[in-house]
């Protein structure tokens, strides 16, 4: 494990280490919920519930610090104008970023895209922890795509592996 990134010295899929587990493709671990998505043990339904709370609690206060936001915006008598514009601008971000985050579950992001996102991705905050809350409701976040791909890695480590049957040398040549 390294010390800095607390992230494991081989990444998932790699051999190394995975002859002593049995060899293939090892799951990728999810946030929060390690790799107990593969076979919902070790306390997965008890996650998934936390995850759900949590990120409902952590929207409902991030809309209460926007409410005080707005009010800081009421008392600086900054006119209507202003305000419009921050609510229009806090509302599509958000919408945007549920989006952005929702499609994030089922297919890979390209990180390109998603460094030039990151601005608007913080300002619709809100959007993210919704969706994040919504997706844990039916699965873990993220739980699909990882189910595909490692059901993926499965099926192509199986036929690498798979044996012949017959020596091939010994085979009988066509005349």
């Amino acid at each position: 494990m390294s010390d800095e990134t607390g992230t494991p010295d081989t990444p998932a899929g790699s051999s190394d280490g995975a002859a002593a587990q049995g060899g293939g493709p090892r799951p990728e671990p999810l946030r929060f919920f390690g790799t107990s998505w593969v076979e919902h043990d070790n306390g997965y339904a008890a996650r998934r519930a936390g995850v759900a709370a949590g990120s409902l609690a952590a929207a409902v206060v991030s809309c209460l610090v926007l409410r005080f936001a707005y009010e800081g915006i009421q008392i600086a008598d900054t006119g209507s104008f202003v305000t419009v514009l921050i609510i229009a601008m806090f509302a599509i971000c958000s919408a945007l970023a549920f989006r952005n985050t929702w499609e994030g579950f089922g297919t890979r992001q390209d990180p390109q895209r998603q460094a030039s996102l990151r601005g608007l991705l913080a300002i619709g905050f809100v959007g993210s922890l919704l969706a994040y809350f919504f997706r844990s409701l039916t699965e873990a976040p993220g739980e699909k795509l990882q189910r595909e791909e490692y059901a993926q890695a499965l099926e192509a480590y199986e036929r690498r592996t798979s044996r012949r049957t017959g020596n091939p040398s010994k085979k009988k040549r066509r005349k």
